[in-house]
């Protein structure tokens, strides 16, 4: 986490494929924060035993979001957050946590370009069984555009310059306390 900042949750959105992951990770890395992606605590639990976590997951994330938040780092959490209520969880435990919030939703515009990806992604967590692009299409989304995130098309954009544009939104929140 970098000194003059003080913790921030950082909250990607997006349906799978559209690069919260990369993006996610490449920008942990470059703000030294802690990294929670919902796929890898449902697949932890899938191979404790438990079927099908449902919301349980997204409890146990804002937990462990809680805890490190607590301790002075920056959380970015990693998932699609396909509902309002999801989204306003995170909303509470920024305001809870007393942190600085930065909602960022990616896209892909092109609709070609976002079934390439699907298609071709291989799991990176043991025994993760990737969504098909019918999943994908058919997968719950509630849009919720109320104007305080920011929202990246991935479609044509470097990994790099989606970096960057992540990172400056997430800086600039300091201006806006």
């Amino acid at each position: 986490m970098p000194s003059s900042h003080q913790p921030r949750l950082i909250v990607f959105r997006g349906l799978p494929g559209t690069g919260k992951t990369t993006i996610s990770r490449a920008l942990a890395k470059k703000l030294g924060a802690f990294c929670l992606r919902i796929d890898t605590i449902e697949q932890a639990a899938k191979a404790a035993g438990v079927e099908k976590i449902g919301p349980a997951g997204y409890g146990i994330a804002n937990a462990l979001a809680e805890d490190n938040l607590k301790l002075g780092f920056s959380v970015i959490a990693d998932w699609v957050n396909p509902i309002a209520a999801s989204r306003q969880a995170w909303r509470d435990l920024a305001v809870r946590s007393s942190v600085l919030l930065a909602e960022i939703c990616l896209l892909c515009s092109d609709k070609a370009e976002h079934l390439r990806r699907v298609e071709e992604r291989q799991p990176d967590i043991p025994g993760h069984l990737l969504p098909d692009w019918e999943a994908v299409i058919q997968h719950e989304f509630e849009s919720w555009d109320d104007g305080q995130q920011l929202v990246l098309d991935t479609a044509d954009l470097s990994v790099a310059e989606l970096v960057s544009r992540s990172e400056a939104y997430v800086l600039g929140r300091d201006d806006q306390g």
